[in-house]
């Protein structure tokens, strides 16, 4: 049966995914030769409610490429899939299906009932992703899907599995080695969802705000000389007063402040440092401190401390042995609960005075006063500014208006009040503010496990790609805080702690265990769930069976390579390597690549608001899989910006189209007649056939270099240059006239095995297409997938005819690039002259004349002594040529027009240059402007070298 005249990616990738995935071609250990090394990938796990994105299918494809390589070279090859439970991506997606369904809210259904209803939701959005990494041609054993939350208590009916003993195990074994315990630490905290989050899930965004100055007057009436001076010690400013100003953006916490910090170098405050000032609006005296944190240059250099709403502040206080008192409510609201304020007022002020006390204590101490309590954080900081100005303890400056209907100018007193840009930070998936906020939560004492994971990358056994990776890894982990692993959620792991009345806790796999510590109390659970990042920490592991000793945990473990995006290098890749080597005291991976995020075609990060995101589902409608893929490997370089163009990936789809359409040529010309996949070169004896059976042979070399290097865009770029240009482009011209005659046999044998070769190295990077023309052009015993990948190499290139072929080339895209630049009519046939040509370029060009005036439009060829008048030169190794053009074309207006052109570009490039030259615009330009100008300047200065040498030929022949 003929081919097809087009490939037809809609029908047949579903078609080859369906064979794949029914066959179980990527089961682990699939194709694997006897003693094999093993070879095993763990996809980062995503969120089972989610969809795939372009993030998504460029790592994928990364991981794909490597695992079907890897495969096709008969290692014993793991892709570990499975998604992770995202517990509060997954439980806002599942409370807001059940909004627009009018359902019952979560609190309205209680816990067990809202769980079933979250697997419920799982169940039902679980296949959305997977379908479509299949689309992807992700070759996952999807036979060993995992999850993160497969075997928990509540788990229905097909969500077997041990992943949450695991994590339940890992957790006691921490808590009993020490690793593991309770404290109050202020945490990042979202009011929409009252838990607790991660660094990766806030989103600080600049955002108008404003800056207010308030008094905080000194106890007892007193005053102090107030004096400012110039770097040269002059006085510029002298004044007493009996207050010390602060400045602050969120002027509700001020209720809670402990106390006012100055540097202990300030000299304008070095009367009262130790002092006691009034703090506005409340019944409590706070003390002056000297502290290494305040500026002395930012504002008036004194600054509020509120240890439970500020992340340095908290700092500041722990050092100073200051409470640090709660304000709000799990809502953002301020607190309405506890003893009415004078009792907390009253308690707060013994405990100021020396009096014994306990960290809860504090915590349940309410030091709102009355009439802001339940206020929504944002009602109570007007409420406090408006008391602030009426009590008159607002900063104030004089300003001067006129009055509208007298004319007359007056004097007033207003507050201060900057308007200012600030740095919000919002909940990534709720959208609130979100608020520092003291709490008790559970941790890991990283500090106790961080050791490991440093010397594992310090000694090399774990490698990072690109190296400019370990820099950030050491930093982060050199200045690690203690990792708070409780969320305040209902779906994910339930933390395996129990508590009495007394409030003694007793940590256990579980209940009747821990019941058993307690010696039989009856005993209440946590109501927390642990962080995502530390059941996914556990990921390698617990996917592969620990704490089992299976059989896929002892060839597969370690793994070999994570391939990752850069922003989760701290907050996934660091804490996997501390965790599987606290718990099993191995490493999770020998090898960590890691990418940036997949920006626009300008280098745009992609945002909805910017209307420039791509969906890699409708560039796979459009486009086909093969083609998303190709772009991807193709923009992977190291460290590099990873651009996305839709033209590009329109072109890798025509890449496609020209094997599809060499291999009909190949049909035409019988070269699938009978045919069979040959592991080994055909025999040759025609010059040409020698040359492309080499140029196999070397991209073979180089693919294989780029992929032990990760170098994915050079193996894509060798790819692409040899199937395209030395294959279809050169060898199929090459061979037309050899297909009549003694060598037809000898051409139809080498361009089907180059054919083949070429189908398999390019399989891992475009699958669907190669799996078609792999079943379609002859007799196969395997499908492509499994087929074995070359290891020819140097042998098979034959010199002289290396030699001979790349002369010819060389010449024929001499004479196609002379012609383009002086723009001589595509159709004309030209004359041509040699004025030089020593014995190989003769036996060259005598045994290819036929092809290279094809190819090249060359009407003849006569010797010369000198070239004449008129004429542009060549020159190539071994022979020197000339074209005459006179009467060809008008030299005298291809100069004009070229100069014309040469003068546009020179403005652009001056323009571009001045810009980039500019200190001001490389700092306040943002990061893809500034790509997007020197991407520009390239481009342009690579087209005026080019039509410099085009002026420069027509300045040769007059």
């Amino acid at each position: 049966m003929p081919m097809e005249k087009n490939f037809n990616a809609a029908e047949a990738e579903a078609r080859i995914s369906a064979k794949w995935i029914g066959e179980k071609a990527f089961r682990a250990g699939a194709n694997a030769k006897a003693g094999a090394p093993s070879f095993s990938i763990m996809i980062p796990p995503p969120n089972v409610t989610g969809s795939l994105h372009m993030g998504h299918a460029f790592n994928n494809t990364l991981q794909d490429v490597l695992v079907r390589w890897h495969r096709m070279r008969g290692d014993d090859t793991l892709w570990q899939v499975g998604t992770d439970h995202a517990g509060i991506a997954t439980q806002m997606v599942t409370e807001r299906e059940m909004a627009r369904n009018g359902e019952p809210s979560r609190r309205e259904m209680g816990r067990e009932a809202f769980l079933g209803r979250v697997w419920a939701q799982k169940r039902a959005s679980r296949g959305t992703i997977i379908g479509q990494l299949q689309r992807l041609g992700a070759s996952c054993d999807w036979d060993r899907e995992a999850f993160t939350m497969s075997g928990a208590p509540q788990a229905p009916a097909g969500e077997e599995g041990n992943f949450h003993d695991a994590v339940i195990k890992v957790f006691v074994d921490m808590y009993d080695k020490g690793l593991i315990y309770r404290g109050k630490r202020l945490v990042n905290w979202d009011p929409h969802f009252e838990t607790a989050i991660s660094d990766l899930e806030v989103e600080n965004t600049e955002v108008a705000g404003h800056m207010w100055h308030f008094k905080y007057r000194l106890a007892g009436g007193e005053t102090y000389e107030y004096v400012e001076k110039d770097d040269d010690g002059n006085v510029t400013f002298r004044e007493t007063r009996d207050y010390i100003s602060i400045a602050t953006t969120r002027p509700e916490t001020m209720l809670g402040d402990g106390a006012v910090a100055v540097h202990p170098s300030d000299s304008r405050y070095a009367p009262i440092v130790g002092k006691m000032v009034h703090l506005p609006l409340c019944d409590r005296l706070i003390p002056i401190i000297a502290d290494e944190y305040p500026d002395p240059t930012f504002g008036s250099g004194a600054v509020k401390i509120t240890g439970a709403h500020d992340f340095n502040d908290y700092q500041v206080a722990k050092r100073a042995g200051l409470p640090c008192y709660r304000l709000m409510d799990t809502r953002g609201a301020m607190r309405s609960d506890g003893a009415p304020y004078a009792e907390a007022v009253a308690r707060a002020r013994e405990i100021a005075a020396g009096s014994a006390t306990t960290e809860a204590e504090v915590d349940s101490l309410n030091l709102v006063p009355e009439k802001y309590r339940g206020l929504d954080r944002f009602e109570a900081r007007k409420a406090v500014v408006a008391d602030i100005n009426a009590a008159g303890l607002a900063v104030t400056v004089l300003v001067k208006s006129t009055d509208p209907e007298t004319g007359s100018e007056h004097l007033t007193r207003e507050p201060v009040v900057e308007a200012k840009k600030i740095m919000q930070p919002f909940g990534d998936r709720s959208k609130v503010v979100i608020e520092p906020m003291l709490t008790d939560q559970w941790f890991v004492d990283t500090s106790k496990i961080v050791g490991p994971a440093l010397d594992a990358v310090k000694s090399g056994k774990v490698r990072i790609i690109p190296e400019s990776g370990e820099k950030t890894y050491y930093h982060w982990l050199e200045n690690i805080e203690p990792w708070c692993i409780s969320r305040q959620l209902w779906w994910g792991h339930q933390i395996p702690v129990w508590y009495d009345a007394e409030g003694n806790h007793y940590c256990a796999a579980t209940e009747a265990d821990a019941v058993a510590k307690a010696g039989g109390k009856a005993l209440t659970r946590d109501p927390d769930v642990l962080d995502t990042w530390f059941s996914s920490g556990l990921w390698p592991i617990g996917t592969l069976g620990w704490p089992e000793k299976t059989d896929a945990l002892a060839r597969y473990f370690p793994t070999s390579v994570l391939v990752t995006g850069a922003d989760i290098l701290f907050f996934w890749v660091a804490r996997m390597v501390m965790m599987q080597l606290a718990v099993v005291d191995e490493v999770p991976f020998h090898t960590v690549y890691l990418h940036g995020l997949v920006r626009d075609a300008k280098g745009k990060k992609m945002s909805k608001s910017l209307g420039n995101v791509i969906d890699p589902l409708e560039i796979i409608d459009e486009y086909g899989a093969d083609a998303l893929r190709f772009a991807n490997t193709a923009m992977a370089s190291l460290g590099g910006v990873l651009k996305l163009d839709t033209q590009r990936i329109a072109g890798y789809r025509n890449f496609g189209t020209k094997l599809w359409n060499a291999c009909r040529f190949a049909e035409m010309n019988g070269v699938w007649e009978g045919h069979a996949t040959q592991a080994a070169a055909p025999v040759a004896s025609a010059t040409v056939n020698r040359w492309i059976i080499g140029e196999t042979a070397k991209v073979r070399a180089e693919v294989d270099a780029a992929m032990a290097d990760y170098r994915f865009d050079q193996a894509a770029d060798a790819l692409y240059k040899f199937v395209w240009g030395k294959v279809c482009d050169w060898y199929v011209e090459f061979a037309k006239p050899l297909f009549d005659g003694d060598l037809a046999a000898e051409t139809r044998a080498t361009m089907g095995w180059v054919l083949d070769q070429s189908m398999v190295m390019l399989h891992p990077f475009m699958p669907f297409i190669t799996e078609e023309l792999w079943a379609t052009t002859g007799s196969r015993a395997k499908m492509l997938v499994h087929s074995d990948w070359p290891t020819f190499g140097a042998e098979l290139v034959d010199a002289a005819s290396d030699r001979e072929m790349n002369w010819v080339t060389g010449l024929i895209e001499e004479i196609r690039s002379a012609r383009a630049q002086m723009h001589v009519p595509v159709g004309l046939k030209l004359d041509m002259l040699a004025t030089a040509m020593d014995d190989a370029a003769r036996t060259a060009w005598a045994r290819n004349e036929t092809l290279i005036k094809r190819l090249a439009r060359i009407e003849s060829l006569t010797e010369a002594a000198t070239a004449p008048k008129g004429a542009i030169t060549l020159a190539v190794e071994g022979a020197t040529f000339a074209i005459p053009l006179d009467g060809v074309i008008d030299i005298a207006e291809e100069k004009a027009r070229l100069q014309k052109t040469l003068d546009k570009l020179a403005k652009e490039i001056g323009g571009l240059k001045g810009r980039l030259n500019n200190p001001a615009f490389a700092a306040s330009a943002p990061e893809e402007v500034v790509d997007e100008a020197r991407s520009n300047l390239e481009a342009r200065e690579d087209e005026a070298a080019k039509l410099n040498a085009a002026l420069k030929r027509l300045a040769e022949i007059g």
